[in-house]
């Protein structure tokens, strides 16, 4: 809390591209527990960009993201280093890491799988959930801090209750000044908030911090549009650990899952 707020990028977008993997974070990439961080939302959702990106094929697809947060994330200038830790023909292992100040935050590491016709055999056994039409604006700034939560539109739907919600998300920021990052990319950059929509215990001084530790997302289809769905159970245990369970959602219904560990600490 006492760290020297840094020196941020000015624009309507989280982050300026910079060039050769360099990028600096605006306000509305801020976190929510400290004010000279990053959030852990947008963060991934460029990391997932650099992943898509890096030496891309187009009969591959990302299926899994697995991000581990290592450390605060500092909100200013940093870099991305894109590397292939298991090449291949139908499945490759790519992995990115957030380097600031000397250290990394972040490393991702993603799944490519080849891609082939199933239509005749899919199935989703996730239900959907009412669609952001059929929801209520939710303010989502009212409940959590920082420059990220307050640049996003929210719609909560009926039930939302401490500990189990469903929330649709969407930002009319671009992840860059470039503008051009995907679909998979932009939803990547939302992922993280699942872990505030539904909090059990309300964040500030005198109760409980909850950070999570990682965010594992796995897609057994690729998601499409501007809005995320978020329909979210968490839990807490009485030994200090913590999770937060989240089907996801585009307008077409579910097509992944996200699991967050979390630390639970007495604020």
């Amino acid at each position: 809390m006492t760290a020297d707020l840094p020196e941020l990028a000015d624009g309507n977008f989280y982050y300026q591209d910079l060039g050769g993997g360099q990028f600096r974070s605006t306000i509305h990439a801020q976190g929510a527990w400290n004010v000279h961080e990053q959030h852990m939302a947008p963060a991934s959702g460029l990391m997932a960009d650099v992943l898509e990106r890096h030496e891309p094929r187009g009969d591959m697809r990302m299926a899994r993201i697995s991000y581990e947060i290592l450390g605060l994330i500092p909100g200013g200038e940093f870099r991305i280093e894109a590397t292939t830790l298991r090449p291949g023909r139908t499945i490759e292992l790519v992995q990115a890491e957030l380097v600031a100040g000397g250290r990394t935050p972040i490393r991702a590491a993603g799944w490519r799988m080849l891609t082939s016709d199933t239509a005749e055999v899919a199935a989703v056994e996730d239900p959907a959930i009412p669609g952001p039409d059929d929801c209520k604006p939710y303010d989502g700034a009212a409940i959590w801090p920082g420059g990220y939560i307050r640049s996003l539109e929210m719609r909560v739907a009926e039930g939302h209750r401490p500990g189990s919600g469903k929330v649709w998300l969407r930002t009319g920021h671009p992840l860059t000044d470039r503008a051009d990052s995907g679909d998979l990319a932009r939803l990547m950059g939302m992922v993280d908030t699942a872990n505030g929509i539904a909090a059990r215990v309300p964040p500030g001084k005198g109760s409980f911090a909850f950070p999570n530790l990682d965010l594992q997302i796995h897609m057994y289809r690729r998601p499409r549009g501007e809005w995320l769905g978020l329909d979210n159970a968490v839990s807490f245990g009485s030994d200090g650990i913590g999770l937060t369970s989240t089907v996801l959602h585009d307008l077409q219904g579910p097509f992944g899952r996200a699991e967050q560990i979390l630390t639970l600490r007495r604020s």
